[in-house]
């Protein structure tokens, strides 16, 4: 059996405590070996049934990409209308995206449809295929980060609207669209808590049965 270090385990902290929502990088260019090994990660990753359903779609044409900021600045002009005084004044402060700067997107589906893994684990909770995606995704996330890139997750979208543009099939469902790219600065500590919109719970809920 591998065994590691605790060196290796307070490393593993660190690299958690350091993964970050990144929505402000630099325009520097991704090199596409860097790319590859991040999105390897996703071959590491565990899937109900050994389903494997992501699909990962390069958001690369400037029609594509220009329609996914559209739809995140119409998506975001909704979100606004929901709040109210300074709370909607602290929202409209976020930087909530960083498509426009991220040399690199990624949207990140899930095949509900897929044959591979046979349906093993997925017949009573067919959302577990979706769950495999987050999980491979959070793979992904840290792989990236070990290596300096910043990610984010853009979830300020119209689905619908994404799937159009992007000429999705039916049986795929959106999980993430993700900007990629080298951040303008480093922090452990999430912008949302920076600028006051909420704070980390101080103990983790548990709860017994």
């Amino acid at each position: 059996m591998t065994e590691f270090t605790q060196t290796f385990r307070d490393d593993l902290t660190r690299l958690m405590q350091w993964r970050r929502d990144v929505r402000r990088f630099r325009t520097d260019p991704v090199d596409e070996a860097v790319l590859s090994h991040c999105l390897s990660a996703f071959q590491l990753a565990p899937s109900v049934g050994l389903s494997e359903p992501w699909r990962i779609i390069r958001v690369t044409s400037d029609a594509a990409r220009i329609a996914a900021e559209d739809n995140y600045r119409a998506a975001n002009a909704r979100a606004l209308e929901g709040y109210e005084g300074n709370r909607a004044a602290t929202y409209a402060s976020l930087k909530l995206s960083g498509m426009t700067e991220a040399p690199v997107h990624l949207a990140i589906y899930c095949d509900d449809a897929t044959q591979q893994g046979h349906g093993l684990g997925a017949a009573t909770m067919p959302i577990t295929r979706r769950y495999s995606v987050v999980g491979a995704i959070t793979h992904f996330w840290l792989a990236a980060r070990t290596l300096g890139l910043g990610v984010g997750w853009v979830s300020i979208l119209d689905p619908d609207q994404l799937d159009r543009d992007l000429d999705i099939p039916s049986d795929w469902t959106l999980v993430a669209y993700l900007c990629i790219g080298w951040p303008q600065a480093q922090s452990d500590t999430p912008e949302l808590m920076q600028k006051g919109w909420e704070q980390r719970a101080k103990t983790l809920s548990i709860l017994s049965r």
